[in-house]
């Protein structure tokens, strides 16, 4: 059976641009009642979008510490976890292994095995929206672009020297600030419309069990 085929980098740029979130609704927590107001909003919510940053390693043998950055999100703002800050350890902690949350985002298999070393703590109900993807007959990883490009009909652009930042910096640069907003927003406004756009997706028939070889 072939696989069904996503849009390409220059398909996708044909598109509107992803619709961001204005800048008042990047949060990022620095002070006690920030963080507090930070998870009592989020915990709220039943489902978030997840990504998480980390600064590249360019040299062999140098010591990956990462992630350095955790990013939800809903449908209306995002808030940006600097995790050298131990307040926002702590929150990323405690929504991550929060059993009521869903948390989606793309290619999370680095998260699940690094984030838990980093946290002390493990990750419960995270969704890699990938695999959504790849039961519908897509490639193992569409990736963020690809699905917004299918589901949403926009244009989602990654800045390739924002993505080789420096993520544990202590202050992020707008650049970063919005890279790195997106890349948690994004997933969470996809899997809100994902229902809708799979009703529309032929359902490809199953591959049946292989009869004895002659």
């Amino acid at each position: 059976m072939p696989r069904l085929i996503a849009p390409s980098k220059d398909e996708s740029a044909l598109l509107p641009p992803f619709l961001e979130l204005p800048e008042h609704a990047i949060h990022l927590p620095q002070s006690e009642a920030e963080f507090e107001a930070a998870f009592k909003a989020m915990n709220a919510e039943p489902v978030l979008g997840f990504d998480t940053e980390s600064k590249p390693i360019f040299n062999i043998g140098q010591q990956d510490n990462g992630p350095h950055l955790v990013q939800l999100a809903t449908a209306s703002q995002v808030w940006l976890l600097q995790l050298h800050r131990p307040m926002a350890l702590e929150v990323s902690r405690m929504v991550l292994a929060a059993e009521h949350i869903c948390k989606v985002g793309f290619g999370l298999d680095n998260d699940k095995h690094s984030l838990p070393r980093r946290l002390g703590a493990p990750l419960i109900n995270i969704q890699d929206l990938d695999s959504r993807f790849k039961r519908l007959g897509y490639g193992p990883s569409v990736g963020v672009r690809a699905a917004a490009a299918l589901v949403l009909q926009q244009s989602f652009r990654k800045s390739k020297r924002t993505t080789t930042s420096n993520w544990a910096a202590t202050e992020l640069s707008p650049a970063q600030r919005r890279y790195a907003a997106n890349d948690a927003h994004a997933p969470v406004v996809i899997y809100a419309h994902l229902p809708a756009w799979e009703s529309t997706i032929p359902v490809l028939p199953r591959r049946g069990p292989r009869g004895p070889r002659s």
